[in-house]
């Protein structure tokens, strides 16, 4: 070994033992964090102080384990180690209250607890975002088991652990170091943890903002971003390419959800349920109409809007685009608000067997929707119950955009009155909440099935979803076409399952791999995060997935084209069912999910008329625990420090002033420098 080599290996030498050492001394965790949001007026959610919020470590059993932290704990600041159901506003208020700087942060740890309810959405969701005057109170609430914590702000960060591995390295390292001799935990060391997760943005949206605005080449930082994502739609038939008046239906849903915490929240009940319905009756209608393309009364278009949990952003950009003339951005001729003569909103389908169907006034085109929407019920003994009601009180869905800018806008909304979701934007809105129990089939899914015929499929909510998206098929064709149905076709309950198994369990399922070009292409097999979050690649994944879908469910084939010259849009290749390769002939799109509060110049924040919500920038999530010394040994290994500095100082000082005794004069080397140079 060359002396290079051996002083490179003593130079990285200590860069490596630093590390060994650092991994000793620290235990990663892993889980998902909770960051700030904001709009017009304030902030919501978590985060940490700059350097990371350290606190020790201590367990929370039960309500009254909580007495501990607010009377005089002995080392604070605590971090609170609880399982979700503790997690309320309750017990969470009196710890920002009566707890206040005692508290570090808070771990929630999945236990497997049963809960009655867990849903941190308001009880009125959207309150400032609909019509005006809306009753909407403890007794007649849309969500009446919601919290309200999703929209407050907390001085302190929370994560939620899910892997049961880490979860036990909490525990144990809580019981084995903090347990014991509580009274005295100040003099000795305690298991403590670090939570770095500090959030850029503060106040709200409009401070947040224009300080982003400020952006120069010497402080690029941004401290926040607005919400926003891609509305996905698709017409029934081709839409003319001339300028001309159109009589338009419109199918709408949400395809978004939240949570309180990042990338954990799969909406199952709350929108997904509604989006998969769309879909389906998108399916289906495609297909009933397959060979019926003339003479048509009105054009359909299903449009699935996103980020409808912050203030309706995606029907707010929707409606602001119709009434600009911006709608579609690629078409000369735009969609007017007025060429919309019936918008379905199918909202919330909590209930398997009822519906009501929602109105804020009166019109023909609506009582003829509910006349078909409940007959074709009631011809296949469905075991859906239709009721109707007028009122000036809507549920919290897409149409309030809608009757926002215009009371008299022809809506009728589709929403369960029971209220069963007891999980809406939760971490628990998953798959377990709709008893959602995979087929795992090979048939065909892209087919009808004969509603003449007994299904082998037992009561389900892929029944449920066949059921209504049928019901709305069929009303729609006749609508469309003026003519009664006559034959026994109807939706698919095999697709219904394949869908729910995509956007809930995995993204590497079948139909996801019918609408890509190859089949065989490697698909992470976790769900898509449903969350509109940012402009970036991850917030797109489901935008991406349902646009494929969307398509593939209302193309129409063209036989004659090869993979070759299928590549123009709108042709557009896909595998197929059996990852043979089809050429579809398609009508589905993007349109943006922007507020139109952050395109108008000089917006005024405080005008409440349209969605504000951004969400801070992090730069580091960093979660891990270790061992924290006692004060004492804090202040004896300090004082040694500050001792050994200032020997240090003294012993330079003196070696400094004594260089001349200690290590002589080099006369030699003073006469050989002041020598002239001899030529």
């Amino acid at each position: 070994m060359n002396l290079l080599t051996q002083c490179c290996v003593l130079l990285l030498l200590p860069l490596v033992l630093c590390d060994r050492l650092q991994d000793k001394m620290y235990t990663p965790i892993s889980g998902s964090i909770c960051f700030r949001r904001l709009n017009a007026t304030h902030s919501t959610g978590c985060g940490s102080t700059l350097g990371g919020s350290v606190g020790v470590l201590h367990l929370i059993q039960s309500p009254a384990d909580f007495e501990f932290v607010w009377n005089k704990p002995p080392a604070p600041p605590y971090t609170l180690l609880m399982a979700p159901w503790l997690f309320n506003r309750e017990n969470i208020l009196n710890i920002t209250g009566r707890a206040k700087g005692n508290i570090a942060g808070i771990v929630l740890i999945e236990n497997g607890t049963n809960l009655a309810s867990y849903s941190h959405e308001l009880k009125c969701p959207n309150p400032n975002s609909g019509l005006k005057n809306q009753t909407c109170d403890a007794k007649q609430a849309w969500n009446p088991f919601g919290t309200g914590l999703l929209h407050e702000n907390f001085p302190f960060p929370i994560i939620y652990v899910k892997e049961q591995n880490y979860i036990k390295n909490l525990t144990d390292c809580y019981h084995k170091f903090n347990t014991y001799d509580v009274e005295n935990q100040h003099n000795r060391r305690l298991c403590s943890i670090q939570i770095k997760s500090f959030m850029s943005a503060a106040v709200n949206s409009a401070v947040c903002t224009r300080r982003t605005r400020y952006i120069n080449n010497m402080n690029p930082q941004r401290y926040c971003d607005p919400l926003q994502s891609k509305n996905v739609y698709a017409t029934l038939f081709e839409r003319p390419k001339e300028l001309k008046s159109e009589n338009l239906i419109l199918v709408g849903a949400r395809i978004d959800t939240t949570s309180m915490f990042d990338g954990i929240g799969l909406g199952a009940m709350d929108s997904l349920v509604p989006a998969v319905t769309l879909m389906s009756t998108a399916h289906t209608l495609n297909k009933l109409l397959a060979d019926h393309i003339t003479g048509k009364n009105y054009n359909v278009v299903f449009m699935l809007f996103n980020g409808e949990a912050y203030d309706y952003i995606g029907s707010q950009r929707f409606v602001y685009d119709l009434v600009n003339n911006a709608f579609p951005s690629s078409s000369n001729n735009t969609i007017k608000l007025s060429d919309i003569k019936l918008f379905i909103d199918i909202g919330s389908l909590d209930s398997q067997n009822s519906t009501t169907i929602y109105q804020f006034d009166k019109f023909d085109l609506a009582d003829k929707f509910a006349s078909l929407f409940d007959a074709t019920i009631k011809q296949y003994s469905f075991n859906f119950e239709v009721n109707r009601k007028m009122t000036t009180n809507l549920p919290p869905t897409s149409a309030q955009s809608f009757l926002r800018d215009d009371n008299k806008f022809p809506a009728v909304i589709l929403y369960s009155d029971n209220n069963k979701n007891r999980f809406y934007h939760s971490i628990y809105d998953a798959e377990q909440n709709i008893d959602f129990v995979y087929q795992n089939t090979s048939r065909d899914f892209t087919t009808l099935i004969d509603l003449t015929e007994k299904t082998t499929m037992v009561p389900s909510i892929q029944l449920a979803v066949r059921n209504v998206s049928t019901s709305l098929a069929h009303s729609l064709y006749e609508l469309v076409t003026g003519a009664s149905y006559t034959e026994h076709f109807g939706a698919n309950p095999y697709l219904i399952d394949e869908m729910l198994y995509c956007y809930l369990v995995s993204a590497k399922c079948p139909l996801f791999q019918a609408t890509i070009k190859d089949a065989n292409m490697t698909i992470p097999p976790i769900p898509p995060n449903r969350y509109i979050s940012v402009q970036n690649p991850v917030s797109y994944e489901t935008v991406g997935w349902t646009l494929r879908v969307l398509g593939f469910l209302t193309g129409r084939p063209v036989p004659s084209a090869t993979k070759d010259n299928c590549t123009v849009f709108p042709l557009v290749w896909v595998s197929g069912f059996n990852h043979t390769g089809e050429c579809l002939r398609t009508t589905h799109d993007l349109s943006n999910a922007l507020s139109p509060a952050f395109s108008i110049e000089d917006y005024d924040w405080k005008s409440g008329r349209y969605s504000t919500w951004t969400e801070s920038t992090w730069s580091e999530i960093n979660v891990r625990i270790f061992l924290k010394p006692a004060v004492s040994q804090e202040a004896f290994t300090l004082a040694i420090g500050f001792g050994v500095m200032l020997i240090s100082f003294i012993l330079v000082f003196i070696i400094n002033t004594k260089s001349d005794v200690l290590f002589g004069e080099s006369t030699s080397s003073i006469n050989v420098l002041t020598l002239p140079s001899q030529c």
